[in-house]
């Protein structure tokens, strides 16, 4: 499928696409996320000497995604997806979304 205007402004490539890019890397190294999160409640002030290994595993994770051009496309492609929704709508996807009956 291919979208018109893929022209994409310094923001977007810069800004909203890795910021997608972060959300969806948290989603996929979700065991990772937890790892540490359960780590660093469990250390309290100690976490940043207790907790390196779980550091260091939450960020090979997400630095593995964020180097991938194949997940950068993916997230770029959702990305103008949405752009061409709000063009065509006026409507951000978020509250789009937020606006959807809960029952027919």
């Amino acid at each position: 499928m291919r979208y018109p205007e893929q022209h994409l402004r310094h923001v977007e490539k810069d800004v909203l696409i890795p910021k997608i890019m972060r959300e969806k890397a948290r989603e996929r190294c979700f065991e990772q996320v937890q790892d540490f999160t359960k780590c660093c409640k469990d250390s309290g002030v100690l976490m940043v000497v207790k907790c390196r290994k779980e550091n260091s595993a939450l960020k090979e994770c997400l630095i593995a995604h964020y180097n991938d051009p194949a997940f950068y496309e993916e997230c770029k492609m959702e990305y103008l997806k949405e752009r061409e929704e709000f063009r065509k709508t006026g409507i951000p996807t978020k509250k789009r979304l937020q606006k959807l009956p809960t029952s027919m």
